[in-house]
């Protein structure tokens, strides 16, 4: 039998090109002791690969030139050399950009398709989704009362994060999207109070706009405009969550920085970043309480599904143009 796996050739300058990946045949992977074999049936592609494409140092290691790439993944056990994990078994893991997949039982996280659809593992109640939750409420420090403004709402994460501000109790939750439909989908959806085209004019015009008393908790997914936006509107004591600068990832020279950033002194404003790995303390946490959220239709998803693993690159460079509304999923 037959594995098709990606393998990176080349390191993207600017945007990737097809040529820097191969989907690659490999020979069948045989899970040895206390290991199990695999067969994914959904996989997950994010922002933060292009980071790993990059041989610079960074928080993760960098993906290997003519090695299969990873992300994360739900499948269906085939084949079982452990205990605890039987055949049959769906898993949650980490070995993406294949069909197939070995790896020790230890890395393997049994998830329950009767509790949820096993996409969902992969979005709104996975990885995106504690970064959402722990982002706004660890990192950002919100409360009650507070305004939030969110950029790249329409994504994966972007999305949580406005929906669960709503619910704790947010005084105005405003995002920023890349299109009229994502707008609309914020605000007549997701219940958004306001919501802006970033692409119909100035950020900080419309920031403005949207939020005449100002934000106390800016969640950043793009950087750039946005960034420089938010910290012109922060009021005193106001936060600045940077989980992700997509607009960035494919520069090939060094961005230009927010040109006020003087307002950090006069608001007394905190900065700060996030990264999901550091929060899996929250992990039942949050399950407890934003399982019930999805479960009753409070707190509302999206997926952006394509099929076939040959389509896996493409899913990728569209989540980099925006393409998605919520979580881009792969499915095998």
């Amino acid at each position: 039998m037959i594995n098709r796996e990606w393998h990176l050739l080349s390191r993207p300058v600017g945007w990737p090109k097809p040529e820097d990946f191969a989907l690659v045949e490999a020979a069948m992977p045989t899970p040895g002791e206390g290991q199990v074999l695999v067969r994914n049936k959904y996989l997950s592609v994010d922002p933060y690969m292009r980071g790993r494409m990059s041989a610079a140092k960074s928080y993760a290691a960098s993906f290997q030139l003519g090695k299969v790439m990873q992300g994360g993944a739900v499948g269906e056990v085939v084949e079982s050399n452990a205990e605890g994990i039987a055949v049959g078994d769906h898993v949650l893991h980490f070995f993406g950009w294949r069909e197939y997949a070995v790896m020790d039982a230890t890395a393997a996280v049994k998830v329950d398709p009767e509790v949820a659809p096993l996409s969902t593992y992969l979005g709104v109640l996975g990885m995106t989704g504690l970064t959402a939750y722990a982002g706004l409420l660890r990192t950002g420090a919100f409360k009650e009362g507070d305004a939030v403004f969110v950029s790249g709402a329409a994504g994966a994460v972007g999305g949580q994060v406005g929906q669960i501000a709503k619910l704790k109790g947010a005084s105005r939750v405003i995002g920023s999207a890349g299109s009229d439909e994502k707008v609309k989908l914020l605000v007549e959806e997701y219940g958004f109070d306001a919501a802006f085209n970033y692409k119909n004019g100035p950020v900080w015009e419309q920031l403005k706009e949207a939020a005449p008393d100002g934000i106390d908790v800016y969640f950043d997914n793009v950087g750039g405009d946005h960034l420089e936006a938010a910290i012109g509107e922060l009021n005193l004591g106001g936060r600045a969550v940077i989980c992700g600068m997509i607009s960035q990832y494919n520069s090939t020279e060094p961005p230009p920085g927010p040109r006020n950033m003087v307002k950090i002194i006069q608001n007394r404003l905190r900065i700060e970043g996030v990264l999901v790995g550091d929060h899996y303390d929250l992990q039942p946490q949050f399950v407890q309480e934003v399982g019930p959220w999805v479960a009753s239709g409070q707190l509302k998803y999206r997926e952006t599904v394509v099929e076939g693993i040959e389509n896996n690159l493409e899913a990728f460079l569209g989540v980099l143009r925006g393409d998605n509304i919520g979580k881009m999923i792969v499915k095998l």
